[in-house]
């Protein structure tokens, strides 16, 4: 690593830690603020909505920390000359701005990485805590297809990974073949076990006088492998969250099931896709910044550089929203505003160097 690399980087990653210490703080204080009066008066229960509610603000102020670092030292860079040192040393753009990038995608990454885990559902987690909630989470009356089966929940435990009375309908060529019945069940090695079940099956060819119902009784049996009770919990509310690779997961069953994969496709682009629209923007900030200080105004660059970054990203949030709610394609919300955002920057990138 050579030594403006080294120096780029200590004053980039310090005015980043900076930023995003002070968002977090900012943005924690005001939703605790709001909240005091409704949160429970346990303070372990405060300190882990304090928690939650700081990974659930991490996953946006983070981007944004990173752009605004990056003005501000674009800022710092041109005032105290330190640009035109760096020319004047034989370095090219490349030189200055790509240990900036890898900075933000290594960050970046982590970021992505921890929407992997348990801290994905934070929101979800903040949002028990405030009702009272958090130590039990029960859902009724839940009706799902998985493969050639369609299951009905009495009552869901996902936390406990329980269920109370379940019924399991096993179907062939859209007839009903098998019914499980059971008063409880409870998932297991990636499996779920069913206790005091009553099973009865339908003859395939039906015949007045040869054809009955037989029926059958197990203290337990399992089934439903693989279908786990934080995805049929999440499936059947109308506000869903999930991890990266719970979402991945939900995906690939529900697209097995025919079913559709919109607002979980939504979720899973804002978490791989979204993050990186920082890119482009410092790609394009940078090469719209003049290196001396003298034909420099600071006011009228912050503010026009802040102004922007914080448009594209409304607009980005926005269209997210909307996918969501199924208003627009997954892919059109995400996938597309990304292509022509990355082919903006490109285009300035070519157009100056």
């Amino acid at each position: 690593m050579s030594v403006l690399t080294k120096y780029i980087l200590k004053r980039y990653l310090k005015n980043f830690f900076l930023i995003l210490i002070s968002l977090e703080i900012f943005f924690v204080l005001i939703d605790y603020l709001q909240n005091i009066n409704s949160l429970p008066n346990s303070a372990n229960l405060q300190i882990l909505y304090i928690f939650y509610t700081s990974f659930f603000t991490f996953s946006i102020t983070l981007p944004l920390s990173l752009v605004f670092a990056f003005i501000v030292s674009m800022v710092s860079f041109v005032k105290n000359n330190d640009m035109i040192s760096f020319y004047s040393l034989g370095a090219r753009p490349l030189n200055i701005i790509m240990p900036i990038v890898w900075a933000s995608i290594i960050i970046t990454l982590i970021l992505m990485l921890l929407q992997t885990t348990p801290l994905a559902y934070s929101y979800e987690q903040k949002s028990r805590i405030l009702s009272n909630n958090y130590f039990t989470t029960v859902q009724e009356n839940i009706f799902l297809k998985y493969n050639e089966y369609f299951i009905y929940f009495e009552k869901l435990f996902p936390l406990q990974k329980k269920a109370n009375n379940i019924r399991i309908f096993k179907t062939k060529n859209n007839n009903i073949v098998e019914i499980i019945i059971g008063k409880k069940a409870y998932y297991e090695n990636n499996r779920w076990y069913v206790i005091d079940t009553k099973i009865i099956k339908k003859p395939i060819k039906i015949d007045w006088d040869n054809s009955k119902l037989k029926i059958s009784y197990k203290k337990s049996l399992y089934t439903l492998e693989g279908f786990k009770p934080k995805i049929i919990n999440n499936v059947s509310r109308a506000n869903i969250q999930f991890s990266i690779k719970d979402a991945i997961y939900t995906i690939l069953l529900l697209d097995k099931q025919k079913l559709d994969t919109q607002k979980i496709r939504a979720i899973l682009y804002s978490q791989v896709i979204m993050p990186f629209f920082i890119l482009p923007l410092i790609v394009i900030i940078f090469f719209s910044t003049t290196i001396s200080s003298r034909e420099f105004n600071i006011a009228k660059f912050s503010s026009v550089a802040i102004f922007f970054t914080l448009m594209i990203w409304g607009i980005v949030y926005f269209l997210q929203k909307l996918a969501f709610n199924g208003v627009v394609l997954a892919e059109l919300a995400t996938i597309l505003p990304m292509i022509i955002l990355y082919g903006f920057g490109y285009y300035i990138y070519k157009k100056r160097v």
